[in-house]
């Protein structure tokens, strides 16, 4: 929870940032930099270009304050901006959203399987992904997104959504499983694959 100050003081630089004040501007970015840097690593694996991206998307922040109502938190808001302009680097990038049709055969992965693995261990599984699954998983497991949110932001079929994810969990699972085994396969850099 904020304290009274820490309102106080996100008040006074957004304020300031609103009269592009090159101080407070620096402030903002510093103290969202990091963690808007995470969101844009979750979805492009790449992490120059995820710097990239950041960048761009604090530039688009700091041009758009005046938009920002306090009707949400601030960080909030600038996640949001964060993920949309990762959504457009993918459809730049012509990132292609297969449909996998699943039967109903129990074939959506039991979550609570992820809640006994470190937060780094997973973030670096997600990671490994495909580029559309990883995609799907991270609007709809991490940032809330709905199947048909996720359908009408990526110009997909709900169906589409929901078996990208449901594909995304049973590979993140099987790829847990292996780890638990003391066998996670590992590239010359470390990365788990």
């Amino acid at each position: 929870m904020l304290n009274s100050k820490h309102i106080f003081e996100e008040a006074s630089i957004l304020n300031r940032c609103r009269k592009s004040e090159a101080r407070a501007q620096k402030l903002l970015f510093e103290h969202f930099a990091p963690k808007m840097l995470g969101i844009c690593v979750r979805y492009v694996k790449d992490r120059s270009e995820a710097e990239h991206i950041m960048v761009g998307g604090m530039v688009k922040v700091l041009s758009k304050i005046d938009r920002y109502t306090a009707a949400g938190s601030l960080e909030g808001w600038i996640r949001r901006i964060m993920v949309n302009e990762c959504l457009m680097y993918l459809k730049k990038n012509k990132v292609v959203f297969m449909e996998v049709h699943l039967e109903n055969r129990g074939d959506i992965v039991d979550v609570s399987f992820f809640d006994t693995y470190d937060a780094e261990v997973l973030m670096l599984m997600i990671r490994s992904l495909p580029i559309g699954y990883r995609t799907v998983f991270n609007l709809y497991a991490i940032d809330g997104y709905s199947h048909a949110e996720i359908a009408k932001t990526l110009n997909i079929e709900i169906n589409t959504s929901k078996s990208q994810l449901s594909r995304a969990r049973a590979l993140l699972q099987k790829k847990l499983s292996v780890l638990t085994n003391n066998q996670a396969p590992r590239t010359k850099n470390h990365e788990i694959i």
